[in-house]
């Protein structure tokens, strides 16, 4: 899986660049055939913002956003709920092709 770390409007440590791949890797391995994901550090004002987006096979996109004090705080947040989206996404089927057989009768 491709990983991509972006920074806007601030620096941050290699510790957390790496912690941060660490974060993608453990989020990929709750989602069904994860084939990229996307960190995303930024300010806005003075709150620190984290953006995790995985794409997924399927074509689907999950993004979690999380905010905090400093930017790991913030990361730690938006794992959660990405964390959260993909065990949710790995559980519906996309196709009648792949439904399972429901009996009507």
């Amino acid at each position: 899986m491709k990983t991509t770390i972006t920074v806007r409007h601030c620096e941050i440590p290699e510790t957390l660049r790496s912690h941060a791949s660490v974060v993608a890797a453990r989020v990929a391995d709750v989602a069904s055939r994860p084939m990229e994901a996307t960190v995303l550090f930024d300010m806005d004002g003075v709150e620190c913002v984290a953006e995790l987006r995985l794409h997924l096979a399927q074509g689907e996109l999950l993004v979690a956003r999380g905010a905090g004090p400093d930017h790991r705080t913030a990361l730690d947040r938006a794992e959660e709920r990405l964390k959260r989206q993909a065990s949710r996404a790995s559980g519906r089927f996309k196709s009648a092709r792949h439904a399972p057989d429901v009996n009507l009768t």
